[in-house]
């Protein structure tokens, strides 16, 4: 309740400004002196403006569909913004935000958000094609941070025109390796919805667009296969040690995640059809009061970790993951269990108390020791064994199967006689 008292009180001190100003400053010619309330940079940027925008028009000018069209199709960012749409989505509705890239001119390229944000957005033109540059639509996080090089925010009435002081937005410039800038990264709401943690995500994105630029200028390695030539890459590289382990590599190198992280991409390899967003907070939390923003937040924080690789509203992974469970049931699945046992290193994420891994942690455990005590080779008995010290039905199975030369007996003995005493 506090938070939107300032935001109110912010906005109608700014209402007031504008209201002051704006009208004379295209006959006054010079920046107005606003006080606390009203920004040098945006007071500079009214007197910019007036000369080419009328602060009463209802929407931005729009370019050409057709040109546009093709501007994105053959823009360096639609590669790594492709790449990072999931997320994308996923921050805008969840959030209620509008996200929207612009080329270097200020024209949006591509948007995307709920159904309600984008058809308010769509009014006033923040849209594929419409044009945000100062001399077309006036003081606006875009046009600013396009002209200045630097993140922009700009809440409420410090934009030039009238239809969009219910807004506030976010904006950051996108630069290629070599510094040029080739556009903006956009999170636009209404102004009571102003949050200070919005340009902090809007930085987080950029660097993950700009990271994705830097990937694709070195380039692919050589492969004798086909290299494909459009559509986004996979995260690549990501390995998942669950068995007995809880590592979760990326490229080769470690990928620290949180053991919430873990449970959900453990969940997530194993369920390639994903899960509805109610199945998967149950899966992780079981009956424990825990708030649906507190659940999404950790699926936003994975994505970023991964950089995209998660699917909204069904949540599924969308990249190649590489996981030691899904490994093992694929052994099983084939029947062979050797490999099996080659994969099943000790119980599923060891210390989790996730329902969901519960769950498969039982049924694995329970597939592999099946597959053993099915089998007639006692070697996999005697290795299933180490695992399962206090397992007498295992070590009695491996004892059935060495003949009475076989040296092994004895530790399988030893194995048996230490389980029944600690029964």
């Amino acid at each position: 309740m506090s938070q939107h008292s300032d935001l109110r009180r912010r906005r109608a001190a700014l209402e007031d400004e504008w209201s002051r100003w704006v009208p004379r400053l295209k006959t006054a010619g010079r920046s107005p002196d606003g006080g606390d309330a009203l920004r040098p940079e945006v007071g500079e940027s009214w007197v910019r403006s007036l000369g080419s925008v009328d602060p009463g028009r209802d929407s931005a000018p729009v370019s050409d569909g057709g040109t546009v069209h093709h501007r994105w199709a053959g823009s360096p960012l639609r590669r790594p913004v492709d790449g990072l749409a999931d997320e994308l989505h996923s921050i805008a509705e969840d959030a209620g935000f509008v996200t929207a890239v612009t080329d270097e001119t200020g024209t949006i390229l591509w948007t995307c958000g709920g159904r309600t944000m984008q058809r308010r957005a769509e009014r006033v033109n923040f849209a594929p094609g419409g044009r945000w540059d100062e001399w077309a639509m006036g003081t606006n996080a875009l046009s600013l941070a396009l002209r200045t090089g630097r993140p922009s925010t700009v809440f409420s009435a410090e934009h030039l025109v009238t239809a969009l002081h219910g807004w506030v937005c976010y904006c950051a410039p996108i630069r290629d390796p070599g510094g040029h800038v080739l556009g903006v990264l956009d999170l636009s709401t209404t102004w009571d919805r102003s949050h200070p943690l919005a340009m902090s995500t809007v930085r987080t994105l950029v660097s993950a667009i700009e990271a994705r630029l830097r990937t694709d200028a070195v380039g692919p390695l050589p492969s004798a296969g086909p290299h494909p030539t459009a559509g986004p890459r996979p995260t690549g590289g990501l390995r998942l040690r669950c068995l007995g382990a809880e590592e979760a590599e990326q490229a080769g190198g470690p990928l620290p995640l949180r053991p919430r992280q873990m449970e959900i991409l453990t969940l997530l390899a194993l369920e390639p059809d994903g899960f509805p967003p109610e199945r998967l907070r149950e899966a992780l939390y079981g009956d424990r009061p825990v708030t649906v923003s507190t659940f999404k937040a950790e699926i936003s924080h994975l994505r970023r970790a991964l950089g995209g690789g998660i699917s909204t509203r069904r949540y599924a992974l969308t990249s190649p993951v590489s996981c030691d469970a899904v490994d093992l049931l694929r052994a099983l699945g084939n029947g062979d269990t050797a490999a099996a046992l080659t994969h099943y290193r000790g119980p599923l994420l060891p210390r989790s108390q996730a329902p969901g891994i519960a769950e498969w942690r039982a049924q694995l455990e329970v597939a592999v020791r099946e597959a053993v005590l099915a089998g007639d080779r006692p070697e996999y008995a005697l290795r299933y064994g180490e695992r399962a010290p206090y397992d007498a039905e295992v070590h009695e199975h491996a004892l059935r199967l060495l003949g009475p030369g076989d040296a092994r007996r004895a530790l399988a003995a030893g194995r048996l006689s230490t389980a029944l005493r600690d029964d």
